[in-house]
């Protein structure tokens, strides 16, 4: 571990647990427990639990909270109920995405910004550089050293939490009321909370996002997974989150998103909102809208058994170099490789073939949706 790695409230329980840790975004994380494909395996078929505790937690309030989010962020807040929950992007003025996150309105005039752990000082920054402008009306505060979190994630995932906070209707049956629904939070009432529970995840399963304070975390995660072990519930580490965010064809920032791609490039143009009026980047969008968006951020599905594709390797047609995959890993659950890469969007076209240089080898490989969970070979 750097001598610089921040260490997450659950760092000494991972270690106890004889994970093996790594360096993650300057963080000391666990990135295995038994072993990636049993942990992918397990959270298809059962449940795990993952540390986010390095995600930031960023607060934004004030009666000019939902004005100045809606200019800062790609989504329309406006859209956003109470206890609402949506995708989002941040972006700087060329339309190049800064950061991918979770925009959630705890009360009317409250929001908490989930932030990747890499950004989360450079997010709070911009945020604030930009909030300036709404002061006295929006406050913005980074309280991400006061939170931990837990992602819950799999097919059991709702039974472990039903079970670990029971509710019982008017029949004396139990009821799921307590939980939340798909992209909501709710603050559930624990004597030792807060305790802020979403319906979200990373890994294309149902699943939990549990937010609390960083004391309570070694608590949450032992009560959890004892919860959960009759479900075969285990913990998993950053390995499987990958893997199993790359089956979802869920991007990741840093790698798939960066500043010198906009999210119309990305496929995300779903959770951008040109019509609610000027946001940063939006003029850039527009621009690129009506004229042509030069490159498309395609899926990648190996034609064969192939060593499995990493990040950086050549993406080439008629043996000409037209890109590089930005991740790659062989999908433990479909037992073959898969890639994200951006290519020029002539090329981006479902079945279109090209190859994936490996180490130096050329392997045939074909453009495909980026979930493979939704579409299987």
């Amino acid at each position: 571990m750097s001598s610089t790695s921040k260490r997450t409230p659950l760092a000494a329980t991972h270690e106890l647990l004889s994970a093996r840790m790594m360096e993650f975004g300057g963080w000391h994380m666990p990135v295995q427990y038994q072993g990636i494909l049993q942990e992918h395996k397990t959270v298809r078929e059962a449940a795990g639990l993952f540390d986010i505790s390095h995600m930031g937690e960023v607060f934004v309030s004030g009666p000019g909270s939902e004005l100045f989010l809606n200019t800062l962020l790609t989504n329309d807040v406006r859209r956003l109920p109470v206890g609402g929950g949506q995708y989002t992007l941040m972006l700087n003025e060329g339309g190049g995405v800064l950061d991918d996150l979770l925009c959630y309105r705890i009360e009317s005039e409250h929001y908490l910004l989930i932030v990747n752990a890499s950004k989360i000082d450079e997010d709070f920054a911009w945020i604030r550089s930009h909030a300036s402008h709404f002061e006295p009306s929006v406050q913005v505060e980074n309280q991400s050293p006061l939170w931990a979190g837990l992602a819950l994630q799999g097919p059991k995932s709702a039974a472990i939490m039903q079970r670990l906070f029971p509710q019982i209707d008017e029949r004396g049956q139990p009821s799921a009321s307590l939980l939340p629904a798909r992209n909501t939070i709710v603050s559930l009432p624990v004597a030792n909370g807060p305790l802020l529970v979403a319906r979200t995840g990373y890994t294309g399963e149902d699943g939990f996002e549990c937010f609390c304070s960083s004391q309570s975390a070694p608590f949450w995660w032992d009560l959890i997974l004892k919860t959960g072990e009759p479900e075969g519930a285990v913990p998993c580490g950053l390995g499987a989150r990958d893997t199993l965010r790359l089956e979802a064809g869920f991007p990741l920032n840093g790698a798939d998103l960066s500043p010198e791609h906009t999210p119309l490039e990305a496929g995300l143009g779903a959770f951008v909102s040109l019509q609610k009026g000027k946001f940063v980047g939006r003029d850039s969008l527009l621009t690129q809208k009506e004229t042509s968006i030069p490159t498309k951020l395609a899926g990648l599905r190996m034609d064969g058994p192939t060593p499995p594709p990493r990040a950086h390797y050549p993406v080439l047609f008629n043996g000409e170099r037209v890109g590089e995959t930005c991740s790659g890993s062989l999908s433990p659950t479909f037992g073959l490789g898969i890639a994200l890469a951006y290519l020029p969007s002539q090329l981006a076209a479902f079945g279109q073939k090209v190859a994936v240089d490996i180490r130096g080898r050329q392997f045939p490989a074909t453009v495909s949706p980026r979930s493979i969970l939704k579409h299987k070979p």
